[in-house]
């Protein structure tokens, strides 16, 4: 069986492919407004920045919510994941990049960088 990520937290999961979520309580919230304001502001900062640059969670957060920034950071952080999945960006926490389903503490975000093909 592949392993796909849940369409809500971004977090890889070994389900069917059918199913796009990882727990019923993944599958009851669904997307909403504010978890693709989140991506749009995670993608729009790191447009604004230079190649390899990184952003810092809460400031995606504080771009959508400026007074209430701090109850979007796991869906901030879900966000990331989501757009890690689709191959946009990287989580990274001490300078290297981390698996997002399971990194732990502060992280930063980047966009993904080109992977070395081989030839």
């Amino acid at each position: 069986m592949e392993a796909t990520s849940c369409a809500v937290c971004g977090r890889r999961t070994e389900g069917p492919d059918t199913d796009r979520f990882c727990c019923a309580e993944c599958r009851e919230r669904g997307l909403r407004q504010v978890d693709r304001d989140l991506e749009d502001a995670i993608t729009d900062l790191l447009a604004q920045r230079r190649a390899g640059a990184t952003i810092c969670p809460s400031e995606a957060a504080r771009r959508v919510a400026p007074d209430g920034w701090r109850d979007l950071m796991e869906p901030v952080r879900m966000a990331a994941r989501r757009l890690v999945a689709a191959g946009a960006v990287e989580i990274v926490a001490g300078g290297a990049v981390v698996d997002p389903s399971t990194a732990r503490g502060p992280v930063r975000i980047r966009r993904a960088r080109p992977h070395d093909r081989g030839g």
